[in-house]
């Protein structure tokens, strides 16, 4: 499968500095610019044909907000339902709160919908320092489920081979990158 459509839009995306740390804005991992359909069909069918190697998924799980185009274009083609783990409580029976620390902050997410034995992968558009991705780990096997895979578009950070071998989840990237001085590079995409 060519990326051709993401790696010119990782070429291509606006740097910003901010303090000592250059960051990324790209449609996939921020909404702006603007998403185009053929840059999301890409990478959609991209993470489709990694997740269909998982066998029988019950529900796709992605992270508010950006996983959300993810997990909706793909629960649409694949016809499995999905779960938004959010940032606010709507204190329903059965939410789960996670306390997640990344090197940017510190806040709480909530998860409903999951139950114990659902088989499930996680979607996300970006893993920079990893502390969301852990604490929704931790959280999803307290709860019992199953993951059969995490699938991530963008890595900008150095934690997948730590976070296959600690938690022992298979972990595959659409592209790995680093920012570094205003410039993108792709290491792997």
């Amino acid at each position: 499968m060519t990326h051709d459509i993401l790696k010119k839009s990782l070429l291509e995306a606006p740097i910003v500095k901010k303090g000592d740390y250059f960051y990324l804005v790209h449609p996939i991992t921020d909404g702006v610019p603007e998403i185009k359909p053929e840059l999301l069909n890409e990478v959609v069918d991209d993470l489709q044909n990694r997740i269909e190697k998982c066998g029988k998924i019950d529900k796709i799980v992605t992270v508010e907000a950006m996983g959300i185009p993810l997990a909706t274009a793909l629960s649409s083609k694949m016809n499995i339902p999905f779960v938004i783990i959010r940032k606010r409580s709507y204190g329903l029976p059965g939410e789960y709160e996670i306390e997640q620390k990344t090197g940017y902050s510190k806040s709480n997410l909530f998860i409903n919908g999951l139950e114990k034995g659902n088989k499930i992968v996680i979607v996300d558009d970006v893993l920079s320092t990893g502390g969301t991705l852990k604490a929704i780990i931790i959280a999803l096997k307290k709860i019992g489920v199953i993951i059969k895979g995490i699938f991530i578009v963008i890595n900008k950070g150095n934690v997948v081979k730590k976070f296959t071998d600690e938690f022992k989840i298979n972990i595959e990237t659409i592209t790995d990158i680093d920012v570094i001085d205003n410039k993108v590079i792709i290491k792997k995409i």
